[in-house]
């Protein structure tokens, strides 16, 4: 085997990973570590022209707190029209997989999976990427002026990202991909179609035919440059769990405005920087009392509290338990 076929092969390899690591991030709103992903099934197919999909099933982590999440990418390149694409993200969790032997067990394949004791909680996570060829065949008309026909035909000039609600219709078309027992021409055929209900649906809540309701109030994040600032401030939070960083020191580090900080966040990741930043410190309280076996006063100054009163306070408002009442679980 080539050294440049084992190149391409992890170059592919690290950028699946980052995907399933970002919106894992954003489901658990705390990094993944990959030591965690214990992956149970994968699927990964491309249709020439049209739709890469891929969807990897991993056994739930018993400290993960995880909720369903979808995030719509609109990936623009003035310089490489070729790489040009949307992308369509979800995690989904709470799925019951049979972890026998050969996929499922006899008793799975014989349907009489309510017997089965070998299944075991999952988090699924799909991901959709359209290409500009399979997209420009839904354009109308190219006089047509509106922000969904811009976007289908990559003349919108900006990339952006954005958090998507997982209406019932939405969960319906994952779970009849996640679910299907199709198999060869027919699995083709099926998964086709449902992507193409989830790339209406997507657009459907949205886009529609205003720019404003991708971005809201926050025209500013149509800029690539302050969109960046707003992911690197997310990312600078994380790095500083047991350093508490304040909002004006924030907004020096990655040079924005307070106010477009603040409004920035909450329209990219749907909470403030406080709630987010709280989320986060408190998910890392749990995994060092539970997993690492530290003292209460031990996590206590590791996350920067005066006080460990302090510390049980903010980890009670946030699991509803003390400290000491998780450690005796």
């Amino acid at each position: 085997m080539s050294r440049v076929f084992l190149l391409y092969k992890h170059c592919i390899f690290a950028a699946s990973m980052q995907q399933t690591l970002e919106i894992l991030d954003l489901a658990q709103k705390r990094p993944v570590m990959v030591e965690d992903l214990a992956l149970l099934h994968e699927k990964e197919r491309q249709t020439p022209g049209s739709v890469r999909y891929s969807i990897r099933r991993y056994r739930k982590h018993t400290q993960w707190d995880i909720e369903d999440v979808g995030m719509i990418s609109y990936n623009y390149k003035k310089s490489e029209p070729s790489e040009n694409s949307l992308e369509l993200k979800f995690c989904i969790t709470g799925n019951m997989y049979c972890n026998g032997k050969s996929y499922e067990c006899g008793e799975c394949k014989a349907g009489m999976s309510k017997n089965c004791v070998a299944k075991e909680e999952t988090v699924d996570v799909l991901h959709f990427t359209f290409l500009t060829e399979h997209l420009q065949q839904f354009v109308k008309s190219t006089r047509s002026t509106s922000f969904t026909n811009r976007v289908l035909s990559f003349k919108h000039n900006t990339s952006f990202s954005k958090m998507l609600p997982l209406c019932s219709r939405t969960r319906m078309s994952l779970e009849s991909l996640l679910n299907n027992t199709y198999i060869e021409s027919l699995e083709n055929i099926y998964v086709n179609a449902q992507t193409q209900m989830l790339l209406l649906y997507s657009l459907e809540c949205m886009l529609g035919d205003k720019e404003e309701e991708v971005f809201g109030a926050c025209k500013f994040l149509t800029n690539d440059v302050d969109r960046d600032k707003i992911l690197k401030a997310r990312d600078i939070l994380l790095q500083n769990i047991g350093e508490p960083i304040t909002i004006k020191n924030l907004s020096r580090r990655v040079a924005i405005n307070e106010c477009y900080l603040k409004k920035g966040f909450k329209e990219i990741f749907g909470t403030t920087i406080f709630d987010f930043y709280q989320s986060q410190r408190m998910e890392h309280a749990k995994y060092l009392l539970y997993e690492k076996g530290l003292s209460v006063t031990e996590v206590s100054l590791m996350l920067g509290y005066s006080s460990i009163s302090h510390f049980s306070t903010a980890f009670k408002k946030h699991t509803g338990l003390k400290p000491c009442e998780l450690l005796l679980r």
